[in-house]
C-alpha cells in the first residue's frame, strides 16, 4: 500500500485513513462533531459542552469543519445575533464512525478493569 500524505483538498492522498484523519483529526474536531451528532446547537452550547476548549480554538475548528462541508452554519438576522451549527449530510455520514469510537471508548478506555481475586 502506498501512503501519500498531502492535503485532501488536492485529492492526492491515497490512504483513506489518512484522508479521514486530515478532515476530522486533531484533539477537538471529533468531539465537536460528536456534540453535534444529535441536534443543532448554538456556539455557547458547544462551548459549554467542551469546557476545556477555548472559544478561539472552537471558532477556528468550526470554520474548518464548515469549509470541509462537515457542518452547516446558519446565521439569523436578529439582535442579538444568533448562529446555529448542525451536521451537514456529509457530516452525518460520519455517525457510524463516531458511534464506533464511542462504543470502543466505553468498552476499552472508560470501563473499569475487572478485579480478580486470588485465594492464598
Amino acid at each position: 500500500m502506498k501512503v501519500t500524505i498531502t492535503s485532501t483538498k488536492e485529492k492526492t492522498n491515497l490512504c483513506p485513513v489518512s484522508a479521514v484523519l486530515e478532515l476530522i483529526g486533531g484533539k477537538w474536531k471529533p468531539i465537536i462533531l460528536y456534540c453535534l451528532r444529535t441536534e443543532t446547537r448554538r456556539f455557547g452550547e458547544i462551548a459549554a459542552r467542551i469546557p476545556r476548549l477555548s472559544r478561539k480554538v472552537l471558532t477556528d475548528q468550526l470554520k474548518e469543519l464548515e469549509q470541509d462541508q462537515l457542518i452547516i452554519r446558519v446565521q439569523y438576522n436578529e439582535i442579538p445575533p444568533r448562529v446555529e451549527y448542525s451536521l451537514s449530510p456529509r457530516g452525518k455520514s460520519l455517525a457510524p464512525l463516531l458511534e464506533a469510537m464511542e462504543k470502543w471508548g466505553n468498552e476499552h478506555v472508560l470501563q473499569k478493569p475487572e478485579t480478580t481475586t486470588t485465594n492464598p
